[in-house]
């Protein structure tokens, strides 16, 4: 009888920590300075409404040269914050085109709404200061993949 029980609890277990560590998609992203420097970010890929909305909630670790692409379908004003996001994050406001249109940092764990000031496409979260580190600013472009 415990042996069964284990087995079940094995189970449950297994299948609940698969679904809250679901895979992405992940793509290298290019970003190019006005300079024509380059820099690759490995970024998983989140297309869907709620891959969008999970992010990198719960994320303690996000190493240096990795990120998370946010790909909407239209252009928007977008909005996003930190809620039980540990890892401090900087994100880029990119618009169709590819043009970084406002980079800013976010606090781990803030509700506050950290709001592009344009319409864009997409978002790009990497560890914060990845950007500054690298002189990427707004005005350069991210080569969106296929």
């Amino acid at each position: 009888m415990k042996k069964t029980i284990l087995i079940i609890v094995t189970l449950l277990l297994t299948s609940f920590l698969s679904c809250k560590t679901k895979k992405l998609p992940v793509k290298e992203v290019i970003i190019e300075r006005q300079d024509s420097t380059r820099f690759t970010v490995s970024a998983e890929i989140a297309e869907k409404a709620e891959d969008r909305n999970h992010g990198f909630m719960e994320r303690k670790n996000i190493p240096d040269g990795t990120g998370m692409l946010f790909v909407f379908e239209k252009d928007q004003i977008l909005s996003f914050w930190m809620k039980n996001t540990p890892h401090p994050l900087s994100i880029a406001y990119i618009d169709s085109k590819g043009k970084i249109r406002n980079i800013y940092d976010m606090t781990p764990y803030s509700l506050a709404s950290i709001v592009s000031t344009v319409s864009v496409r997409y978002a790009l979260e990497v560890p914060q200061g990845w950007y500054k580190k690298n002189g990427i600013t707004e005005g350069d472009v991210v080569l969106i993949p296929e």
